[in-house]
């Protein structure tokens, strides 16, 4: 008996950079309180997916997998094996928990694995990855050279992969953007700078990209603050756009545009406090910063700002 059609939804797993909060080895400011209090930990960025025929659909494959699990079934209950996992790039905190899907824990069986045709390959030299591919556990389904639209018809949604500027010591990296019946979210967790960004896409201006997109929903890298959030090491060596230079960009919310909420936030990033002058500052300008558990219904019409 098939079960009767639902929205399509997204929940939002994971908001915070590859480390998560408290990072591993801080015992600073930013970090020392995660270590006593549950309530502050945050995971490293990841998606939940549901599809009308209530398919299930994970973006990235952190360690946190069970937590997130927990969460996704929690605000919006799943039922049966996950359908398909789409990874976005090779960082650390996006594919720590691969191997996770092996037969040491979830088992999984041809699970279909989308990714870029450089991610796909890494699988394979990769020694424990190769072993869960000779296993039979993962199916990798490269994207199409370009941003070819890989639709999900019986599951009421198609996703678009985007390839965006980003470190790419092992492999590219891909923007998607999720188009359900009624509205579509972008999900940008890394790119290097919104200069390179834009001048990748044909774009002169964030807003105008956005448009151009037709996203209603945009979850963009809020990594760092400001350019000089490191102490302890070269920001320019992990760049990513600063929310500053962000919201000096889109400045405060228009008419018409699309929600946009920070996520992939690091463990210096002071918009883990929601009630710092910083995250005041992102809510004022009618902006908004990622919670876990999130949930955004991708089968109803977006409300007007």
């Amino acid at each position: 008996m098939s079960l009767p059609e639902r929205a399509v939804k997204v929940c939002l797993l994971g908001i915070a950079q590859d480390g998560g909060r408290p990072q591993p080895a801080c015992f600073k400011s930013c970090c020392a309180p995660a270590y006593d209090d549950p309530s502050l930990v945050r995971h490293p960025v990841s998606l939940g997916l549901v599809g009308a025929d209530h398919s299930t659909h994970l973006f990235e494959a952190t360690r946190d997998l069970a937590w997130q699990f927990g969460c996704w079934s929690r605000n919006d209950p799943v039922d049966g094996p996950l359908s398909s996992l789409w990874i976005t790039h090779a960082h650390h905190g996006h594919v720590d928990g691969l191997g996770l899907f092996g037969s040491e824990a979830i088992s999984a069986k041809g699970l279909p694995l989308h990714c870029s045709a450089s991610f796909a390959r890494l699988l394979t030299k990769n020694t424990s990855w190769a072993q869960m591919m000779r296993e039979g556990v993962l199916a990798p389904r490269p994207f199409l050279p370009g941003n070819s639209i890989i639709p999900y018809a019986e599951s009421g949604f198609s996703i678009t992969p985007i390839k965006v500027p980003h470190r790419a010591e092992l492999s590219d990296m891909h923007a998607f953007v999720i188009s359900g019946p009624k509205a579509n979210l972008l999900f940008l967790p890394d790119h290097d700078s919104w200069q390179e960004t834009l001048a990748a896409v044909g774009c002169d201006e964030i807003r105008g990209w956005l448009g151009d997109l037709k996203v209603d929903i945009a979850l963009l890298d809020g990594t760092f603050w400001s350019s000089d959030e490191l102490s302890h090491r070269q920001q320019d060596l992990v760049p990513h756009p600063p929310v500053e230079d962000t919201l000096e960009r889109l400045g405060e919310r228009r008419d018409g545009d699309p929600r946009v909420v920070f996520i992939h936030l690091n463990h210096t990033n002071p918009l883990h406090d929601l009630q710092s002058d910083e995250a005041k500052k992102v809510i004022s300008c009618g902006w908004e910063i990622g919670v876990e558990g999130m949930v955004f219904d991708l089968s109803s019409a977006p409300q007007s700002s």
